[in-house]
């Protein structure tokens, strides 16, 4: 049974135990964790039952899976830190934003590296992530693939700058739903709705909308598609919509997302 390795074990990592242990993909002593600080590894060991590795060299020189999760600030110190002790058979998978593979290609030297943006909605499953890789064999990013399709839906990229792209649309994506539904819950209680009943209503319905969406797509049906259904002509909904065309909805979420994506460039 092969082993992987957690270097950081925050809550993208917690979400990818979690799956990969509920996929049985590993049994927990052949997942190993390190992190600076001892409780979260205790919680973390105590929960799932993962092996505490003594310190990140000590980790990698055990695992021919490895996952770094650390923070883009740290994340130049802990590449120069375990560089003697990458085996050069083992895949690196990297999930800190920003960072690309040249760049830990130029650390760790020539071992198989593979890139994801994963989303933060892999806390419950239900994640998107992203792939890219320069020199990862097939069987490598079918490793990969696997160990994140245990949270959610996975896709390959046949460029890495579209990695920015991946960043402004899944990446800083659930936030822009969040802000969408705080809004609906304000309008709602300016409408006399209780803030309890209009968070009920709010939360139902975009989750009925996302689970609607995913159920016409498998049909071959798209989100104009519902939508268009869904709007009768001079009805309420076409009222609704047409303040949004007028003050420019489409336009203002795209200006959102190219700002994403440039500030991802930018810290890249």
């Amino acid at each position: 049974m092969s082993k992987i390795g957690f270097i950081g074990s925050g809550n993208m990592a917690e979400a990818l135990i979690r799956g990969i242990l509920s996929a049985k993909m590993h049994v927990p002593h052949d997942v190993l964790v390190s992190d600076v600080r001892p409780d979260r590894l205790e919680q973390l060991r105590a929960e799932y039952g993962v092996t505490c590795a003594a310190g990140n060299v000590a980790l990698v020189s055990q695992v021919d899976v490895l996952v770094l999760s650390v923070k883009p600030q740290t994340f130049e110190q802990v590449l120069a830190e375990i560089r003697p002790a990458v085996r050069k058979d083992a895949l690196v998978i990297s999930i800190a934003a920003g960072v690309t593979t040249s760049r830990i290609a130029a650390a760790l030297g020539d071992v198989p590296i593979i890139r994801v943006m994963p989303n933060t909605p892999a806390l419950i499953g239900q994640g998107a992530s992203a792939l890219y890789s320069t020199n990862a064999s097939p069987q490598a990013m079918q490793t990969a693939r696997s160990l994140f399709a245990a949270v959610g839906e996975v896709v390959e990229l046949a460029e890495e700058a579209l990695m920015d792209a991946v960043t402004a649309v899944s990446g800083s994506g659930p936030a822009y739903f969040f802000l969408l539904m705080e809004a609906m819950i304000d309008a709602a209680a300016s409408l006399g709705l209780s803030e309890a009943v209009a968070r009920t209503l709010v939360q139902q319905t975009a989750k009925g909308a996302a689970l609607l969406a995913e159920s016409a797509a498998a049909k071959g049906e798209t989100p104009a598609d519902l939508r268009q259904r869904v709007t009768s002509p001079g009805g309420t909904t076409e009222a609704a919509l047409k303040v949004f065309r007028r003050l420019d909805f489409a336009g203002t979420v795209d200006a959102a997302l190219k700002a994403a994506r440039d500030r991802s460039a930018e810290l890249s």
